[in-house]
């Protein structure tokens, strides 16, 4: 988050998507796969609660990428865009083995609001947005449950849902200082790539439509999560050693 004049905060992100680490080619077309570059930065500023307004990609074609298939991505890429008011203004490209999309998004939120993953309080109500465990290729960005929790007032913290349950609110909890306790757990919910929003709401506060109610946010052990008493380990997708 860099200040943007009085009135606004600029938020920035950048997002890899790499053949046969974040995707295999096999079963998918060209602008599945050009939407789904895009769309995973969207969430990221979806859960600053923030409006989306340009982007850069940097691509690294392998040499099976034709023209068609190039056409092709740039279409579910830009289609993506234009349905989130985001323009392409511009990036790179090369070529490499197989293929490399690193795409930066910039958005902007009212000064000093933007929702942060350090804000969790004990008391707080732990939600995602929808539910985890199903991996849906075209996920929706949830940018205006984003927004209407940012202008609500009533939500502490929130990220996406990329790695799995459990090793993101790990992560919210450890930079929120706090622990969390789980009303339900299901191993599914540790499978990632479901960019649902995850959010703490304050005690009493409204939960938006659709929302699930996880637990709630408890004193303890920066990070350690339990349900009914039981410990849950900070599995799921680690970017260093995988899944």
């Amino acid at each position: 988050m860099i200040p943007h004049g009085p009135r606004e905060d600029l938020l920035f992100t950048t997002d890899f998507l790499i053949e046969d680490v974040h995707f295999r080619r096999r079963g998918r077309s060209a602008a599945d796969i050009g939407y789904r570059a895009l769309a995973r930065s969207l969430s990221d500023i979806a859960a600053m609660g923030g409006e989306p307004r340009w982007a850069m990609l940097a691509l690294a074609l392998p040499p099976w990428a034709t023209r068609r298939w190039i056409d092709g991505f740039y279409e579910g890429f830009l289609e993506l865009a234009k349905e989130y008011g985001t323009t392409l203004i511009g990036g790179d490209l090369s070529h490499t083995e197989k293929l490399i999309a690193d795409v930066m998004v910039c958005g902007v939120a009212p000064r000093g609001q933007a929702l942060p993953r350090s804000g969790a309080r004990v008391g707080d109500a732990i939600y995602v947005s929808g539910e985890l465990g199903r991996g849906r290729w075209r996920f929706v960005p949830q940018v205006a449950l984003g927004r209407k929790l940012r202008e609500s007032g009533a939500a502490t913290a929130c990220m996406d849902v990329s790695d799995g349950l459990a090793i993101d609110l790990h992560r919210m909890c450890v930079e929120s200082g706090v622990a969390a306790e789980l009303d339900s757990f299901r191993a599914s919910w540790n499978r990632g790539e479901d960019y649902e929003l995850l959010f703490t709401l304050r005690p009493g506060a409204r939960a938006p439509r659709g929302a699930i109610r996880l637990g709630r946010i408890v004193a303890g052990e920066p990070g350690r999560i339990t349900c009914g008493g039981r410990e849950i380990p900070p599995v799921g997708y680690d970017h260093f050693r995988g899944s």
